[in-house]
């Protein structure tokens, strides 16, 4: 099976870029082997672009961040994308409703694998742009890689931690990219 977790995520407004730091954190931090292949993809803001890349997978774990009604900054939401919470509003920024949107562009066309969002609610920060993360996102995080490590060890993954490295260090680098 190909495994697809993909990041999700604006990194220039802080907490909106959690997907993509949190994604650079499980390729920096882990080792998977196994039967199965796993792909971590940096998807930044590109949406619709993805949709051939999503489709090539029997898999797909999202990690980005999400709007939910009475949700705190830091709280964080594990679901199917087939069963969305009615609690779940994607009304954070532009780039979440551009996923979304994306996500059920390929369920139209009968090409969406199955697929699992996992998601914090951000502080928005408006037009400034800064790599720090919020406290509540960074203890929210260490929630979400829990719960992707335990996602992918259940679909038969073997994950070996190698390093320890600081989401917020990441965070400060994710501009440049990593491998």
């Amino acid at each position: 099976m190909k495994i697809l977790v993909l990041g999700i995520g604006n990194i220039l407004f802080g907490d909106e870029g959690i997907g993509v730091h949190l994604s650079n954190l499980l390729k920096l931090n882990y080792k998977f082997s196994g039967e199965h292949s796993v792909d971590i993809v940096d998807g930044g803001t590109m949406a619709q672009h993805l949709i051939p890349i999503i489709s090539q997978y029997d898999s797909v774990l999202i990690l980005d961040s999400i709007d939910a009604n009475d949700a705190k900054i830091g709280d964080v939401y594990f679901f199917d994308f087939n069963a969305i919470p009615n609690s779940i509003t994607w009304a954070g920024s532009a780039h979440e409703v551009e996923m979304l949107q994306t996500l059920q562009m390929i369920a139209m066309l009968g090409d969406l694998p199955p697929t699992k969002i996992l998601g914090i609610k951000p502080f928005i920060i408006g037009e400034d742009p800064t790599f720090t993360l919020t406290q509540e996102v960074l203890q929210g995080a260490k929630l979400m890689e829990s719960q992707a490590i335990q996602y992918l060890e259940s679909l038969g993954v073997c994950v070996e931690k190698i390093d320890n490295q600081n989401l917020q260090e990441i965070a400060y680098f994710s501009y440049r990219g990593y491998e």
